[in-house]
């Protein structure tokens, strides 16, 4: 029962920052256009990188998400130096992982989270744009692929690939519309793409704070060397979301973790996994999948040592002290509305019933079946439905995130396809008759 009472807690004081969170990145994602990421990030300079960070500091994408998302501004131009930015940059925080940050972790954290991203970010860019030098990525922009684009905005028989590829849908939409898909997104795709991983992450935590003995981390009390080892050997091969990551920073933060090993588990956790590593050693190259994980090393543990040795550690305690405070005290009426609330959003955004329901729709569309490979969110299955989209001879695709299948119709060939799926990071092959 205490490992259910921790995980209500932290449910409680995370939800009304999470709710908020989810409501701006809807309204980012609906009003600020797509184009905006892409139109600057051409040329292999210090401004692209820049700019790609802090595009991608904001943007609410988890480190699965991000990957198709940054291979498509690779394809529509953006340098190398500025995809490994973008790259670096988005996982590690976003509008929603801000704010859940300050309801558990206080202020200090939630500032230097995104500024830390932001100098990792820039710090690999500029490494890439110096020892992987490439033309400008507007040159390196394939003409076909923006033909494909053009075409097949009425080639396209399914009324969201069209709008997918149409210069300015949301300009013929009106504001009440276009709220009403900023929510929808909010409280639906991220909430079905996040959800799975912050309750993992609250259960985790939950596990740690309940049943977990202190004295199993005597060793990492005060001790910042011990503790970042600790966290860089569990935190870069996992997937932890930036969100998911928090509550399980602030359980080992109360058992003994020093705060810059805590930050070190926020940044290079989200940042990287298994998947996203060979992803861009595939697509981008060995030499920027080096640079891609020296980035993030070298960032988090650098700014961790500098949280612990030059900042005063009381920045960051104070607020964990605050926490176990306020466990004590009890939860406010305001927050327990919140968290019934998003328990209500989580579980119909996770509920099996939903699995069926997409299965029934994908079932609607007749035409050759693919399966594919990697896909975790929705953003991943988006951009694999825009990739297929735009290859020649595509009429029809949909893409469902939990068969894990692309149905197409058209005349285009076999090889055409795999080969657009595979450009974005994941694997396709052809379904069994």
């Amino acid at each position: 029962m205490n490992i259910l009472s921790e995980i209500w807690t932290l449910l409680c004081e995370m939800s009304p920052y999470l709710l908020l969170g989810f409501l701006l990145a809807g309204l980012m994602h609906e009003f600020i256009p797509g184009k905006v990421y892409t139109k600057y990030l051409g040329e292999p300079s210090l401004k692209s990188v820049v700019l790609a960070a802090l595009f991608g500091v904001p943007l609410p994408l988890c480190s699965c998400g991000v990957i198709p998302t940054a291979m498509g501004i690779r394809k529509e131009g953006a340098s190398k130096g500025a995809t490994i930015s973008f790259l670096i940059a988005t996982p590690q925080t976003g509008v929603d992982s801000i704010f859940a940050t300050y309801s558990l972790m206080g202020l200090p954290f939630a500032i230097i989270r995104p500024v830390v991203a932001l100098l990792t970010a820039v710090f690999g860019g500029a490494l890439c744009n110096c020892f992987t030098p490439t033309p400008s990525g507007r040159g390196e922009k394939v003409s076909r692929n923006a033909t494909v684009l053009e075409g097949n905005s009425t080639l396209c028989k399914d009324e969201r690939c069209a709008n997918a590829y149409a210069e300015s849908p949301s300009t013929r939409r009106g504001f009440g519309v276009r709220l009403l898909s900023a929510l929808s997104y909010a409280f639906d795709e991220m909430m079905e793409d996040i959800g799975k991983w912050l309750a993992i992450g609250l259960i985790v935590a939950g596990i740690i704070t309940a049943a977990v003995p202190d004295s199993w981390f005597t060793i990492f009390h005060g001790n910042t060397l011990f503790s970042i080892l600790f966290v860089l050997l569990f935190s870069i091969p996992m997937y932890l979301c930036a969100t998911g990551s928090i509550p399980i920073a602030l359980a080992l933060m109360l058992k003994g973790l020093t705060p810059g090993a805590a930050l070190v588990l926020l940044m290079a956790g989200p940042a990287s996994n298994a998947a996203s590593i060979l992803v861009v050693g595939k697509v981008l190259g060995k030499r920027s999948m080096l640079i891609y994980l020296i980035s993030i090393i070298t960032g988090a543990v650098l700014f961790g040592f500098g949280i612990d040795y030059l900042l005063p550690r009381e920045w960051f305690t104070a607020p964990v002290a605050h926490y176990a405070a306020c466990h004590e005290a009890g939860i406010g009426m305001f927050s327990y509305l919140c968290t019934a609330l998003l328990l209500v959003l989580m579980a119909r955004a996770l509920w099996p019933w939903r699995r069926h329901q997409h299965h029934h729709e994908a079932g609607l569309t007749t035409g050759i079946i693919y399966n594919v490979e990697g896909m975790n969110c929705n953003h991943c299955a988006a951009n694999v439905e825009k990739a297929i989209a735009a290859v020649e001879g595509v009429e029809h695709v949909e893409v469902s995130l939990h068969d894990g299948t692309a149905s197409i119709s058209g005349s285009a060939s076999e090889s055409d396809i795999l080969q657009a799926v595979e450009s974005i990071g994941f694997r396709a092959s052809k379904a069994s008759e």
